[in-house]
């Protein structure tokens, strides 16, 4: 990665000049644009525009946002820039199945996934082991109704003091109270199986199993308060077909479950991902 690596995001009202003063802007400060993508919707008439570049050595961050901030006023920009050598810090939480969990250790732990793992939470003490292995710390935090309430707490808590930036619910089998999800709005990541038709509860593979479905797969979306209706980041599918028992379905939905996890958490990660109303816009 190049020294002094930065990338801007930002959203504005749509408007002729946007890119040609941003552009000028870094040019002015003597940046090197590396990567330059920009997306106009005409249904929200705002645009969206993600660039990375390199920083000179003899301009510091400071300077940038000051010079920036002074410009995106103009526009009504919403924008951030980020230095893309930081590696994000995530939180994972985890229930009884593993298989999201196993998959984002091994990413962030072999350098395929530009972040770092800072804790892990779960209500069970399944993974405490797999955990220490990676030398991750893990907090069983088990949770009942009356406790519920509390719990969350120690996660928001956790969430401070590990300055984390990212939340990953990885197979996380409790629903989170409307608070917990306002205080994690727009950095918290959920994964669940996406089916034709939609099989809610228990055993969701075994049910699709019963009604012969042919297309099973996969949604990752922000958590809002809205049960699983969060802005969707990623989604696949993978076809099934007769021959293949509950188990088979199982299998088939663990590894999209995970692919498409591990998209959604490097697009945030690598600052890709653009909220658009109730939509994202995910550059690649």
């Amino acid at each position: 990665m190049p020294q002094n690596d930065h990338i801007l995001t930002l959203s504005c009202p749509d408007r002729t000049g946007i890119v040609y003063r941003v552009s000028g802007l870094l040019f002015e400060l003597g940046c090197n644009i590396l990567d330059s993508q920009q997306f106009g919707d005409d249904e929200t008439g705002r645009f969206f525009l993600r660039v990375h570049f390199n920083l000179p050595e003899a301009i510091s961050a400071d300077e940038l946002r000051t010079r920036f901030t002074a410009m995106a006023e103009g526009y009504g920009m919403d924008w951030q820039i980020h230095d893309a050598r930081r590696k994000p810090r995530l939180l994972i939480m985890v229930s009884k199945q593993g298989h999201c969990l196993n998959d984002l250790l091994f990413r962030v732990s072999s350098g395929q996934l530009h972040a770092e793992i800072a804790a892990i939470v779960s209500n069970h003490n399944d993974f405490a082991g797999l955990a220490a292995s990676y030398g991750i710390p893990f907090h069983h935090l088990p949770v009942t109704p009356e406790t519920k309430a509390e719990q969350e707490q120690q996660i928001l808590r956790l969430v401070a003091s590990e300055k984390i930036d990212l939340v990953v619910l990885a197979r996380y089998m409790q629903i989170l109270s409307a608070q917990m999800c306002e205080a994690l709005n727009g950095r918290a990541i959920n994964i669940h199986h996406s089916f034709l038709p939609s099989f809610k509860g228990a055993r969701p593979y075994h049910q699709a199993h019963a009604r012969g479905v042919k297309i099973i797969g996969a949604t990752a979306h922000y958590v809002t308060s809205d049960l699983d209706e969060g802005p969707i980041i990623e989604q696949d599918i993978e076809r099934v077909d007769h021959t293949m028992t509950a188990q088979d379905l199982t299998q088939v939905g663990s590894d999209v479950e995970s692919l498409v996890l591990a998209r959604a958490v490097r697009s945030h990660v690598e600052h890709r991902i653009l909220l658009n109303r109730n939509k994202t816009v995910v550059f690649r």
